[in-house]
């Protein structure tokens, strides 16, 4: 018995149990990533109706905002990423597309705010293509994050799809350190690939006919998606700027949805827009590949704010990293309102973010001009 006893307490000098779970700690690290989105904003960066000509509580990117600093404030580990649809959809677009703004050295205002707001990427949407190319290239180049598109191709009019070009960068590797949950900084390649309905081409046929096409987004994402881990993306998020299910008109709608989307392989979350809806949403029913009450489309965490900022996109995931591979533990996916309902009566969550007040307030100006002016000249 005391024979026993003594050759415990060596290796308990020889072995400490801290050193043994320190090493267990280190050989399988993890850590909490926060993913944020905004989508559908077309243009409504202030809390104001250009319509009705009045405040409101209901949307706008300055309440959004302040959201996203919560967000960040309560998870050091945030990433912001947009899904498309932001310069075509309100008064102050349109008077942006029909001034000069963007030809005195100025920057979108659209873009501007979110600048301010340091997203890590975005997408393109259908509507970025409503005022034509040019004024698309010319307002993307006063952003200060990269614009990412797998599936817009350069159309070379050769009709042989081998030796086509991508129209935007496919994807991009943002290289993002780290802080393990045990307090260790660690390198994340976060790889983000982008994609967008096919219909797009259609829609727009008058400013993209003979210039661009539009390829299957399953099918792209499929060819995209193993070069992006061959180039060491630890975990690969898509933005996707189409709906749960295929646009109508479309004429190959197989692919061309989220639901296929998340079906590659390689993708690990799912981040969408274009529809105007929600996911998760509560109170839904839930189907075998799309399940409101995990926010997982076909096992993938996935979440679609809305639109005009009147939600913020959040995902929480637990990554754990084994044998020199990150893979997602717990994910946890929620669209926040920027309103709650109480007793029937609208209520706001937050205030809207000064320092986008302030930096759009002259915008705000100039688009109350253009739209008094529009409406002396008509008949």
């Amino acid at each position: 018995m005391k024979k026993n006893i003594i050759i415990l307490l060596l290796m308990s000098l020889l072995f400490p149990v801290e050193h043994v779970c320190g090493e267990e700690m280190e050989k399988y690290p993890q850590l909490s990533l926060r993913i944020l989105e905004t989508t559908d904003l077309h243009s409504h960066i202030l809390d104001f109706d250009y319509v009705n000509k009045r405040r409101t509580i209901e949307f706008g990117l300055s309440r959004t905002a302040s959201l996203i600093q919560q967000a960040r404030k309560d998870q050091l580990n945030t990433l912001l990423f947009d899904v498309g649809d932001v310069i075509k959809g309100n008064a102050l677009a349109d008077y942006v597309a029909s001034s000069n703004v963007l030809y005195y050295t100025d920057i979108h205002p659209a873009y501007k705010s979110m600048n301010l707001l340091k997203y890590d990427a975005a997408t393109i949407g259908n509507h970025e293509f409503n005022y034509g190319i040019d004024f698309l290239l010319k307002s993307i180049q006063g952003a200060d994050f990269p614009f990412v598109n797998a599936n817009i191709y350069v159309d070379d009019q050769n009709n042989y799809d081998q030796d086509d070009i991508h129209f935007f960068s496919p994807y991009i590797i943002l290289n993002k350190n780290i802080m393990t949950n045990n307090g260790k900084e660690m390198l994340l390649k976060v790889g983000v690939i982008g994609l967008i309905t096919p219909i797009t081409a259609q829609w727009d046929k008058e400013h993209l006919e003979n210039k661009v096409k539009i390829k299957n987004m399953q099918e792209t994402a499929e060819e995209i998606v193993p070069k992006m881990k061959k180039e060491g993306a630890d975990i690969i998020i898509a933005l996707v700027h189409a709906g749960l299910h295929s646009d109508n008109d479309l004429k190959e709608k197989k692919g061309n949805n989220v639901k296929d989307v998340s079906k590659v392989n390689g993708i690990d979350v799912i981040l969408y827009g274009h529809s105007h809806s929600l996911f998760p949403k509560k109170g839904e029913r839930s189907s075998l590949q799309v399940q409101h009450h995990t926010g997982k489309i076909n096992g993938k965490p996935a979440v679609q704010a809305g639109f005009w900022g009147n939600h913020l996109g959040i995902i929480d995931l637990t990554l754990e990293k084994k044998a020199g591979k990150w893979s997602i533990l717990e994910s946890k996916s929620t669209a926040k309102p920027i309103i709650r309902i109480i007793k029937e009566k609208k209520v706001p969550i937050v205030s809207p973010y000064q320092p986008i007040e302030y930096m759009m307030s002259q915008y705000h100006r100039d688009t109350i001009d253009f739209l008094k002016k529009n409406i002396m000249k008509q008949p």
